[in-house]
Formats: structure tokens, C-alpha cells, sequence
């Protein structure tokens, strides 16, 4: 099963819908695929200006370590120089921090969504509901 675009977008809207109901902070939402090539992006109003990057860092993290960015945010703790490393190499664009989820399929990663605007754990919240709503996997780490 490959990330469509269709389904990129009901996940976005699906955080967003979750959001509403948390009565989050304005969000950004980035959806990537397997490949970590962003399929949808989408800034509520009254969102600051780096959230697209946070929100694709948090997603982009997890599609290049496998790892939800929860995991990666443990293991930034434990082993800093790593993570620091792996940002390094993937060009200062990971965000080792909850809220990157990696979207699963029969155990296959399809991609990932990334959120930021609330606290970490919200933004987690809203992507794990909505890939569960669709009969996805979520993977937080």
C-alpha cells in the first residue's frame, strides 16, 4: 500500500478534526510519505512562522530513523551525540521530539505525520487518533 493523496489529506484534516475537539493551539501538519516526500501540508491560521519545518522535521525523523519521534526523543536523552550525528547528516532537518508518527500498514511503513503548535503530547495525540480512525497503524515510538 503506497500514501496516497487522498489519504494524506483525510489524515490531515482527521488531526485537525481531533484538534478541534481538544481545543488545541492552532497546528501545522505535514503528512510524507515512505520516501519522506511531503503529500500534504497544512497550517491553521495563527500559526507561527517555523512550525511548517518543525512539523516536517518531527515526520522527516521518523521516516529516516524508523522510529517514531517519541523513540527518537528517548534516545536523544541517552545518547545525544548520535542524534546530534543523525541530524547532522540528514542537514539539520530532524526533530527528535513527540509528535513525528509513523503511519503502518500490516507492519509496512507507508509514511509519516508530523504536528506541532500545541505540546508535544497533544500534537502526538491528534496524529495517533487520526491514522487509528483510517485503520491505520500509529507507530509513536
Amino acid at each position: 500500500m503506497t500514501l496516497t493523496l487522498d489519504l494524506a489529506r483525510k489524515l490531515a484534516d482527521l488531526c485537525l478534526d481531533r484538534a478541534a475537539g481538544m481545543n488545541l493551539k492552532p497546528l501545522t501538519v505535514a503528512v510524507l510519505d515512505a520516501s519522506g516526500h511531503l503529500k500534504v501540508l497544512l497550517r491553521q491560521d495563527g500559526t507561527s512562522l517555523l512550525r511548517s519545518e518543525i512539523a516536517q522535521g518531527k515526520a522527516r525523523g521518523a521516516i529516516g530513523m524508523g522510529l517514531g519521534s517519541r523513540a527518537l526523543y528517548t534516545r536523544a536523552q541517552e545518547q545525544p551525540f548520535f542524534i546530534q550525528a543523525m541530524n547532522t547528516i540528514a542537514g539539520g532537518s530532524l526533530v527528535p521530539v513527540p509528535g513525528g508518527v509513523l503511519i503502518r500498514k500490516d507492519g509496512e511503513i507507508i509514511g509519516a505525520v508530523g504536528i506541532t503548535g500545541d505540546t508535544s503530547d497533544n500534537d502526538e495525540a491528534c496524529a495517533v487518533a487520526a491514522i487509528e480512525a483510517l485503520g491505520l497503524q500509529a507507530d509513536a515510538g
